[in-house]
């Protein structure tokens, strides 16, 4: 008799239902095969290696996790999240279909914003490193502002793709946008005059090379052999000694190359 009316149950439920549910299973399977098969491709890919050092990648370690599974997670909760909207459109429920057909249009672009947004907040964060490593070797107070230009610069354009994604107005930003980038070069240039003048320099030692590693050269008192030579200064070897001349003063002392 208890056999039969839960027979009699599941045969009243609506056909309707059973698909919903078979949507949503295949929906959770398929979720969990991207999530699996993204965060493979993201590690053949390399970007577990690229990313290494980073803010993002060593607050998601503090968490027990990675930014490889974070992004391979929300690209599994993504497929599953159109299976839910495809389930509630099989089951036909009226007022839920209503609002899930209005939430549905907006999944696609919240989804590729929280995307932007981590890659922006994890390539701001290697700009910073790579800018940090390259200028390591100069040794100037305003030097160590550069990479967190670089850094907050690509997080603002990673923060306006993103709102642009989600249908917010972006005019004001870009010209935000527009005055931040004014007052970077303005600014930038005030402070990083005697840099630029010393990389504009290095450039034109670089290029027509009057001298070259190996030479004898004198600037002023130093007198000794060229042992490097970068964008901003030259390696002179003396007695012993090693000199960093700024390529700036090599410019405006002027230098002897020494021929024996």
């Amino acid at each position: 008799m208890q056999g039969g009316s839960v027979r009699e149950v599941l045969a009243a439920v609506p056909l309707r239902f059973w698909l919903a549910v078979a949507t949503l299973v295949l929906g959770l399977l398929l979720g969990w095969l991207t999530r699996v098969v993204t965060r493979r491709l993201l590690r053949r890919a390399g970007v577990p290696g690229a990313i290494e050092g980073t803010a993002f990648e060593r607050t998601a370690r503090e968490f027990g996790t990675s930014t490889v599974s974070i992004l391979a997670a929300i690209a599994g909760y993504f497929v599953f999240g159109i299976a839910v909207f495809a389930a509630v459109a099989v089951a036909e429920i009226e007022y839920v279909a209503q609002f899930w057909n209005a939430v549905a249009g907006f999944l696609p672009q919240l989804f590729f914003a929280i995307i932007v947004l981590i890659v922006g907040v994890v390539l701001g964060d290697k700009v910073e490193l790579l800018i940090s490593e390259r200028f390591r070797g100069v040794k100037l107070p305003q030097i160590n502002v550069l990479p967190l230009v670089a850094k907050y610069s690509v997080f603002y354009l990673a923060v306006l793709i993103a709102l642009g994604q989600v249908g917010v107005a972006t005019a004001a930003l870009i010209v935000l946008l527009a005055a931040y980038v004014f007052a970077v070069v303005f600014l930038g240039g005030l402070a990083f005059r005697q840099l630029l003048a010393a990389g504009a320099v290095g450039s034109y030692l670089l290029l027509h090379q009057p001298y070259t590693i190996g030479d004898e050269i004198r600037v002023g008192e130093v007198r000794g052999i060229v042992q490097e030579i970068d964008l901003f200064v030259t390696h002179v070897e003396a007695d012993g000694e090693e000199y960093v001349l700024p390529n700036s003063k090599v410019f405006a002392d002027g230098f002897a190359l020494i021929r024996d």
